[in-house]
């Protein structure tokens, strides 16, 4: 059988999956709508919340980090990982005690305030309007390499599938189709990288191999030499260590460990269980299913630098592999023969006397003549497709290809069965869409619930409620799927990134103080969350949109590591507005006290929804 019919066999049975539990759970009320009746088991909940956790930012885009700049990629993994620990240190028990399954709801109930629901309902719009754009992309990337079409068509693709599984499902329906998206992507990460590992390392541990030999062709030296040796002979810096500056690699690692716990999908995820003891062992669970992934996608990224470079440069593209010719063909990887010696060549920086490698003029992507433009400008001399793009030859580079592909390239270059390879596609799937699922639940429950139940229109029926979610679903779905078409940053861990710069600088410090602090007031939590947020997207704005150089960056920090410093600017303007105004009324002051008591409930002022109730801890 052919690769195509392989894929189309993993896909279409995982598809088959995910759409008969959506239909089969789907939900009948809103409280199932919105946190499954809270009636899901810790180690359910553990794999519903992993895959949830672990987007297309993870799964694709994390170890093509690891394998384009190495040890600064530990940023994600330090970042994302601590993160998840601080949510569920800090935050969820409290929270979950509190009983508002939404960010906004808790907000809106603990700062006595519609004004500072409305303004968390618009922070919780942007945080996931964001990270959505992130997923859309990587479904884009995903359905492109799988069925050979332009990623405009596979965004809208994926958007289809995810309104609805979403939609339809809810928070109940959902919750059980990422049971079964865990599992795929469990199985599709960790099986190509133990066969590539047992090929490059003679271990079968992708762990072990990455510190162990590299024992290919009968060679026998430490792997993380052998990566280092082909970095700098190429002319990049060594692959252990860091190009990225101290105070940007910590803003940068802050942002997203203190936005994780910020974040509104995951904190919801929570209160899909019984009681708060569930939530513990909920959260072991989620951090057990998580490492599975983290854990390996170092050796991933790893593997996929070595056998890109073995395989492709200097190669003659006549001998290229057929798997370069697909990238190609889906502009996915592009060669320009800048010496006209017929060979494909990849160098870093420092080969160049301009310090760059960029293959075109300016670092662009790769354009392409139009699909009517005569042949000779589709075709070059070796059969390569031609570009568009003036190539930059300043530099000897010839080879550019997408970060997000390493992932799905890698059992490719490997040279791994068949079947290996659509598990893997299924895998990348799943985590686009489990992620994307989840954050289109919070989006649409933030419009409906928050903003339409809670303060525009507060006689709604719980139909009505549910309709209006599953319309502003529809309604965001289109917008993400525009964005995931012209995304603001081409790499999807950077888009998720700013995503989180977001959350860190607007609900995370509101979250913490409204837990912590009995001072805080309505005054205080609005001027914070207004002043951390839009500082931060200005920042982001500037520098992705309106033409911000990097010698202009604040402290050479970079957008992905701005929202560290919104984070921080929120912190001293709740505060300080705190301060200068009355301090919350007594009985709010009181129910923060509680949240602290052990085995004492808390019950949050118009508490007559459809959330879970409050519950001693």
């Amino acid at each position: 059988m052919s690769q195509d019919i392989y894929n189309f066999i993993f896909i279409g049975l995982s598809f088959g999956l995910y759409i008969f539990i959506a239909f089969t759970s789907r939900a009948s009320s809103t409280k199932e709508y919105y946190t499954a009746g809270g009636g899901v088991s810790p180690f359910a909940n553990g794999m519903a919340t992993a895959a949830d956790w672990m987007s297309a930012a993870t799964f694709i885009s994390m170890a093509g980090a690891v394998a384009i700049s190495g040890y600064d990629a530990s940023r994600f993994l330090m970042g994302w990982t601590g993160g998840f620990v601080l949510l569920t240190v800090l935050m969820v028990p409290y929270l979950r005690k509190f009983g508002k399954p939404t960010v906004p709801d808790f907000v809106g109930d603990r700062y006595y305030s519609k004004l500072a629901r409305g303004v968390a309902v618009l922070c919780a719009i942007f945080i996931c309007m964001t990270y959505i754009m992130g997923q859309m992309r990587g479904v884009g990337v995903v359905f492109s390499q799988l069925f050979g079409i332009k990623i405009q068509s596979g965004v809208l693709v994926g958007a289809s599938i995810v309104f609805f599984y979403a939609g339809l499902g809810g928070m109940k329906g959902i919750t059980y189709t990422q049971v079964a998206q865990y599992c795929v992507m469990a199985f599709s990460y960790t099986i190509p990288a133990i066969f590539i590992a047992i090929a490059l390392t003679n271990n079968f541990v992708p762990q072990l191999g990455l510190i162990g030999d590299f024992t290919l062709d009968g060679a026998k030296i430490p792997f993380l030499e052998k990566v280092n040796n082909i970095n700098t002979e190429l002319g990049f810096s060594e692959y252990t260590s860091g190009e990225l500056s101290k105070v940007n690699m910590f803003c940068i690692t802050a942002a997203l460990m203190c936005g994780t716990a910020g974040l509104p999908h995951v904190i919801v995820r929570f209160f899909t269980v019984k009681n708060v003891a569930s939530v513990r062992k909920s959260a072991c669970w989620t951090l057990l299913f998580i490492s599975v992934i983290y854990l390996t996608a170092p050796a991933i990224g790893s593997f996929s630098r070595v056998n890109l470079i073995t395989k492709l440069h200097n190669t003659s593209y006549a001998n290229a592999p057929e798997w370069f010719k697909d990238f190609e063909s889906t502009g996915q990887m592009a060669w320009v023969d800048k010496n006209e010696d017929g060979k494909i060549q990849y160098f870093g920086p420092g080969k160049s006397e301009s310090n760059n490698n960029h293959v075109f003029v300016g670092g662009a992507r790769p354009m392409y003549p139009a699909d009517d433009a005569p042949a000779v400008q589709l075709k070059g001399i070796h059969g390569e497709r031609l570009l568009a793009n003036k190539a930059d030859l300043t530099n000897p580079n010839e080879l550019w290809f997408g970060n997000d592909i390493m992932v799905m390239a890698n059992p490719y270059m490997g040279g791994l069965p068949k079947w290996v390879i659509a598990l893997l596609m299924a895998g990348c799937i799943a985590a686009a869409l489990s992620t994307a699922a989840g954050l289109l639940l919070v989006l649409s429950t933030s419009i409906s619930h928050d903003l339409m139940k809670k303060i525009v229109k507060p006689d709604l029926s719980d139909k009505e409620e549910v309709n209006y979610a599953r319309a502003a679903s529809f309604i965001a779905l289109a917008v993400a799927a525009y964005f995931g078409i012209n995304p603001p940053s081409a790499f999807i861990a950077k888009t998720v990134a700013f995503a989180f710069g977001l959350a860190a600088s607007s609900f995370f410090p509101t979250l913490l103080m409204g837990i912590f602090s009995k001072r805080v007031n309505k005054q205080g939590a609005v001027s914070g969350m207004l002043f951390g947020i839009v500082f931060t997207i200005s920042y982001i704005v500037y520098f992705q949109f309106l033409g911000g150089t990097s010698q202009d960056y604040l402290f050479g920090i970079t957008p992905e590591g701005i929202g560290f410093v919104g984070m921080i600017i929120n912190f001293v303007v709740t505060y300080a507005v705190s301060l200068a105004t009355p301090p919350p009324p007594l009985e709010i002051q009181q129910m923060v006290a509680e949240i602290h008591v052990p085995g004492t409930a808390v019950q949050a002022m118009g508490d007559d929804d459809a959330g879970v109730g409050g519950e001693g801890i």
